[in-house]
C-alpha cells in the first residue's frame, strides 16, 4: 500500500494549509472523514484512481494532516460543510462533485447533499452516521467543558486506543493502531478532535430525512457489517426508505472496512462513481 506522504498533498483554505491524499486524474470523489481522519480512505485510493476518477481523501481543519483548529462553533455540521465548499473551490473545482462520508463525515456529505453549495452527482456512505444514530454516549461526553479542559492529548489517545481498536476489528494490529492514534498526540489537534465529538448532534441529520426522501440523487450505501458503532440496521432503513440507494454489505468488517476488505469497499464505490461522476478534473 502507498503510504501517506506518496500521495499527499495541500492547499490553502481561508490562509491555512488543508491537507488531503489523492490519486489519479478525472472527476472528483471527495472523501469526508469524521472521528478519524483522511488515513482511512488511503487502501481504496489507487482501486478508485484506477477506475478513472481522483479521489481526494482531505483532512478537516485541526485534523491528520491539516493546519488550524476547530472549536465548539466550527466543528458544526453546518461550519464543516461550509469549510469543505471553500476547500474544493480552492481545488479549482467549479463543477460537479460526488462525495463519500464516513462515520461523521457522512452527516457532513449528507448536508452538502441537501444543500445548494456544491452540485453533487453521486452519493455514497461508508458506515456514516444517519438518522440518530449519534453521538454515541462515548463521544457526546465531550460537550462537557470541564472534561474537555481537564483532558491532554495523552489522555485522549488513551481514551480512544479501544474505540480505534474495535473500528479496525481484525485489521487492528499494534502497528495500524498507532498509525490511527498518532496524529491525536498533538495538543492542537486533540483539542480539534473534542471540539468535533462535542458539537455533534443528531438533530443535523434528522432534519434532513424529509429532503433526504424527496432526493433523487444517486446514492450508494458501503457497510461493513459488524459495525458496533454505526449499525448495519441504520444502512438498511436508509435504503429503504430514501429514494434511489444500493446497499453493499461488507462481510467480516467493522467500523473501518476500508481496513478489513479494502476491495470489497472500492469495488462497489469505483463501480458506482465511474458510472454516476461527471466533471473535469481539478486543478490543484
Amino acid at each position: 500500500m502507498p503510504s501517506n506522504d506518496e500521495k499527499r498533498a495541500s492547499v490553502d483554505v481561508d490562509g491555512v494549509k488543508a491537507s488531503y491524499l489523492t490519486a489519479g486524474d478525472g472527476p472528483v470523489v471527495l472523501l469526508l472523514h469524521g472521528t478519524y481522519w483522511s488515513r482511512v480512505f488511503l487502501p481504496i485510493l489507487d482501486d478508485l484512481a484506477a477506475a478513472g476518477l481522483r479521489p481526494v481523501a482531505v483532512d478537516l481543519p485541526g485534523f491528520g494532516r491539516s493546519g488550524g483548529e476547530l472549536t465548539p462553533k466550527t466543528a458544526t455540521v453546518p461550519e464543516l460543510s461550509a469549510w469543505v465548499v471553500r476547500f474544493v473551490r480552492a481545488l479549482g473545482v467549479d463543477g460537479p462533485v460526488s462525495i463519500v462520508g464516513h462515520d461523521i463525515g457522512g452527516a457532513i456529505a449528507q448536508h452538502l447533499l441537501l444543500s445548494d453549495a456544491l452540485d453533487v452527482n453521486a452519493f455514497a456512505l461508508v458506515n456514516g452516521v444517519t438518522y440518530d444514530s449519534w453521538p454515541l454516549p462515548r463521544i457526546a461526553q465531550f460537550s462537557d467543558p470541564a472534561l474537555v479542559a481537564a483532558t491532554s492529548a495523552h489522555d485522549l489517545v488513551g481514551i480512544r486506543r479501544g474505540a480505534v481498536a474495535a473500528a479496525l476489528a481484525g485489521a487492528a494490529d499494534d502497528a495500524l493502531v498507532e498509525e490511527y492514534l498518532e496524529p491525536l498526540a498533538e495538543e492542537r489537534v486533540a483539542r480539534s478532535w473534542m471540539a468535533l465529538a462535542g458539537a455533534a448532534d443528531k438533530r443535523y441529520t434528522l432534519e434532513l430525512v424529509p429532503s433526504l426522501r424527496a432526493s433523487t440523487t444517486p446514492k450508494l450505501l458501503v457497510w461493513g457489517e459488524d459495525d458496533p458503532f454505526q449499525q448495519i440496521h441504520n444502512a438498511e432503513r436508509f435504503a429503504a426508505e430514501v429514494p434511489n440507494t444500493t446497499l453493499v454489505r461488507v462481510a467480516n468488517a467493522s467500523h473501518i472496512p476500508t481496513e478489513n476488505d479494502p476491495r470489497s469497499v472500492a469495488a462497489p464505490l469505483a463501480e458506482f462513481f465511474a458510472k454516476h461522476a461527471v466533471g473535469k478534473p481539478a486543478k490543484g
